[in-house]
């Protein structure tokens, strides 16, 4: 206990875990580099998300077990994060089964209903996107690709390079 009052004692004991805490992913995310916190693909964006539950479960620790358990933790995700992604590098086969493909919504104007259905991707949802581009007529859209991370990628122009569609599926 820092004081003789509980209440100021669990509000001292949280913001210092806090603070050690988000010093902690500072420091390991310098070690493991800046794709720790990118959305590239799902694993990614799970890693994510499960650091904020640690660190949050860090900053209320009552024992420090339990708080270096926490710790530990997030080290370790963002190890095997790491790890993961140089595997993938090295890897196609390991690609393909950890790596969803993107999938292409909408091409030269057109909307793909099932790719729409197969996706889940409500077609409401997929104008407001259009929208969000600055979209002013479908014919100006060269492609819509869902994402692997989720997020929908509205590419519109007079023209596309076909290189920036390696990759993608089509839903039959």
């Amino acid at each position: 206990m820092f004081f003789d009052q509980p209440f100021a004692d669990s509000l001292a004991s949280g913001v210092i875990l806090a603070t050690i805490g988000v010093f902690w992913v500072i420091f390991v995310v310098r070690v493991v580099g800046l794709r720790a916190f990118s959305k590239m693909t799902a694993f990614d964006f799970v890693v994510t998300v499960a650091i904020g539950s640690l660190l949050a479960g860090a900053s209320q620790s009552s024992e420090w077990p339990a708080f270096v358990q926490s710790l530990g933790a997030i080290a370790a995700l963002l190890g095997v994060q790491y790890i993961m992604a140089r595997l993938r590098i090295a890897s196609d086969t390991l690609e393909t089964v950890v790596q969803n493909a993107p999938v292409l919504l909408m091409r030269d104007g057109e909307i793909f209903d099932d790719a729409l259905r197969a996706t889940r991707v409500a077609k409401d949802d997929l104008v407001a996107k259009l929208r969000e581009a600055n979209v002013l007529d479908y014919s100006e859209v060269r492609a819509v690709v869902l994402e692997t991370t989720g997020d929908i990628s509205v590419l519109h122009g007079p023209t596309l390079q076909e290189s920036l569609l390696d990759g993608t599926r089509r839903v039959q």
